[in-house]
């Protein structure tokens, strides 16, 4: 209900930006108009907009509403950026923040970037050359040079005369970052401390010297557990030196989150990184095709296996109706485990005592639920053969009984599965998410298999004398 509320009133200022922007008010009126929406907003409607439209609205707005706004695009803005002449492009990408600017100079062709850097100023130049000298999984490449930096040896008030010089072009200053004479991080002042501060006071006594940091190099995917289990709005980013080369914003952060939770549950499903609708065909068949043939293999050997139960299959033929049910029940069970481990396996701190608790834990909730399920499927199944299939009260309860018995072992072996299989490669040095979900699946369709027909013969053929 809420988030559909929160869709309606975007669609709304939609509309509203829309018809404000094509209404014959004056330009002032406009833009007094214009300031009472987000930018993020007004960039929902650029694609809605004509070319003419869109030049006139970026003369409105001016060049730094313009460049906040194209930082909110996620795609497009090399198209909008096309649309300006050289220079009114270069203007917007040297007002945005670094990584902004380097994520719109991307969506560029090579000779009309190489332009537009030419012609932006030095500064943003050595920003832009910073951040983009760092690999895209490293977390250099996620930082932004927007941040308020003083030296740890000035007065209260000279520091405060120093936020209000920098406050003009950088806007994260709810955090003061301290540095020595030679640019190493200190610490880190809340921007509420020094408001409150007296003249009199030691500016290194507001200063938090044990602020949290990441260094530039660091690999994204290790760092995020520790990102996120700081509230702060940004966390400083330093090179080896201890030098403070920049910062990563709470946004920053969610948007890697995001980015390698997709990422993962794109490894999940055999993918090397996440597709997008724009990915060409090629590609993506170039990206599923090896691990679908690896899969192609390992069926074929889940069908010998069946095949080896022939015998079973042709005195019980019914059995082979509820095949799938064990089969899908050991699959989403193996997938719940995969996905709880893969989510503990990102904390480096996890000890051997604490993996094997999860095993253990694991495998006890697998068998738990197979046991109610296994109560459940005794019952409806057995009513089921009985009523619906005719057969003799035995007869029925005797292979519901045995499909319960075999959900309740497969479900138990899934869990199993899915918690050691990903512990494993990861101790192997291999990426857990990569091969963790089409091994697990292919592994417990196998086991399920070896399981459900093989009591069906132990327990119905040999022990019940079964047939039918």
């Amino acid at each position: 209900m809420e988030e559909n509320l929160k869709n309606n009133n975007l669609k709304d200022n939609t509309k509203e930006i829309v018809a404000l922007i094509r209404s014959n008010l004056s330009l002032q009126e406009k833009r007094e108009r214009l300031n009472d929406y987000h930018e993020n907003d007004i960039a929902e409607i650029l694609p809605l907009l004509t070319v003419d439209e869109r030049k006139r609205l970026y003369q409105l707005l001016g060049l730094e509403r313009t460049s906040e706004i194209f930082s909110y695009l996620e795609e497009d803005v090399g198209t909008y950026l096309e649309e300006l002449s050289t220079e009114r492009a270069a203007d917007i990408i040297e007002t945005m923040d670094s990584d902004d600017a380097i994520d719109a100079l991307e969506e560029l062709e090579d000779d009309h970037r190489e332009e537009i850097i030419s012609l932006i100023n030095q500064e943003a130049k050595e920003d832009i050359d910073l951040i983009s000298s760092f690999d895209d999984d490293e977390i250099g490449s996620r930082m932004t040079t927007n941040y308020v930096v003083i030296e740890k040896t000035l007065t209260i008030r000279q520091a405060m005369k120093e936020l209000i010089s920098q406050a003009a072009k950088n806007d994260n200053i709810s955090t003061i970052y301290v540095v020595d004479h030679h640019g190493v991080f200190y610490g880190a002042i809340g921007l509420h401390d020094l408001i409150i501060a007296r003249d009199y006071e030691d500016l290194e006594s507001l200063v938090i010297t044990s602020y949290p940091y990441v260094y530039a190099d660091e690999q994204v995917e290790e760092c995020i557990e520790y990102l996120r289990g700081y509230s702060e709005d940004s966390i400083p980013v330093l090179d080896r030196k201890k030098t403070l080369l920049g910062i990563i914003t709470s946004q920053d952060i969610v948007e890697v989150v995001d980015e390698e939770m997709s990422e993962d549950y794109a490894k999940l499903a055999g993918l090397s990184e996440e597709e997008d609708l724009h990915e060409p065909l090629k590609a993506s068949i170039k990206k599923r095709m090896p691990w679908l043939l690896v899969l192609l293999v390992l069926s074929l050997g889940v069908s010998t296996v069946v095949g080896l139960f022939e015998p079973v299959i042709a005195q019980l033929t019914l059995v082979v109706s509820f095949q799938s049910l064990i089969l899908g029940m050991s699959g989403n069970v193996g997938t719940q485990s995969l996905g709880v481990t893969i989510r503990v396996l990102t904390n480096e701190d996890l000890d051997s005592k604490s993996k094997r608790q999860l095993v253990f834990k694991e495998v006890r909730i697998g068998l738990l639920n197979g046991f109610l399920l296994g109560i459940l499927t005794f019952l409806f199944i057995g009513i089921y053969i009985l009523v619906f299939k005719h057969y003799s009260p035995l007869f029925a309860f005797a292979v519901s009984g045995c499909i319960g018995l075999a959900l309740v072992v497969a479900m138990g072996i899934s869990s199993f599965m899915g918690t050691t299989i990903p512990i494993g490669l990861k101790k192997m040095g291999m990426d857990p998410a990569v091969a963790s979900g089409p091994l697990i699946t292919t592994i417990n369709d196998l086991s399920s298999v070896i399981t459900y027909y093989g009591l069906a013969w132990i327990l119905l053929l040999n022990t019940l004398n079964l047939a039918g």
